[in-house]
């Protein structure tokens, strides 16, 4: 396992000298507001970035608790040199089993985000657990999530090697886990983050809507497509909202940035 060599924490500044340092950044803020969004699980779940052209060196979070977490405090890991899990700070064996073999296999899933947060967890615990597009946020993963319903326990590598073979469609953006929770791709953490936001709200408006249980008022198939097309190529919406988010933290919670 490769870690970089990072200057003391003290002298780390907006612009300081350690590698992938805006990667980091971004990655820090990510795991502060998925604490702030009560998406985070003890020091369970990971989120991964993939800093090299291919995709086999990633960072990804120590076994640490989310809101703990600095960005010089992340790993980086190579897929073709697996961790040696008696170094003080050898990532949890799932993180690599998982995410590992993601990035090995599918060089497009840039940012990797795995999470169990209630809504979408409790989709994953359905029967069906298709989300159909009734309204504009569900409607952006229309045709562009699949659903894994062979769940065989913790993420190791078999398993995780399992996941992977199911993302190899670039048009696919979020993994269903049955009985477990929730994994989404994306090109960087600002793309990657605006989606697992709007994951959970559709599935919480879903899930909230089945309450009721009154019909639910389905978008037609051409609607849907057309919805999630235009979200899609909005411009410049993820990017921005992730530059208000780690606006908040620079005034709340500069440490993330350390």
């Amino acid at each position: 396992m490769k870690r970089d060599n990072l200057p003391d924490h003290k002298s780390v500044t907006t612009q300081s000298s350690f590698n992938y340092e805006n990667e980091r950044i971004d990655l820090a803020c990510a795991f502060r507001w998925t604490v702030r969004m009560g998406m985070h699980e003890t020091i369970a779940n990971h989120f991964s970035l993939a800093v090299n052209d291919d995709g086999t060196r990633f960072l990804i979070n120590p076994k640490r608790h989310f809101s703990r977490i600095k960005a010089s405090d992340l790993l980086l890991l190579d897929t073709k040199e697996p961790p040696d899990y008696k170094h003080p700070d050898a990532p949890d064996v799932t993180a690599w089993g998982l995410h590992g073999s993601i990035h090995r296999h599918c060089p497009h899933a840039r940012c990797v985000m795995h999470v169990h947060p209630i809504y979408a967890t409790v989709l994953a615990s359905l029967a069906d657990s298709n989300l159909p597009p009734i309204d504009q946020n569900s409607a952006i993963f229309y045709k562009r999530y699949v659903i894994d319903e062979e769940y065989g326990g913790l993420a190791f590598e078999k398993e995780g090697e399992r996941c992977a073979e199911m993302l190899n469609d670039p048009k696919i953006k979020v993994m269903i886990m049955g009985n477990h929770g929730v994994l989404v791709i994306g090109s960087n953490v600002a793309d990657t983050f605006n989606r697992l936001y709007y994951f959970e709200r559709a599935a919480e408006t879903y899930i909230k809507a089945l309450w009721t249980g009154q019909p639910l008022r389905l978008l037609s198939d051409e609607i849907a497509e057309k919805t999630a097309g235009q979200l899609e190529n909005y411009p410049d919406f993820s990017q921005i909202y992730f530059e208000e988010l780690k606006a908040i933290l620079d005034e709340k919670e500069p440490t993330y940035r350390l």
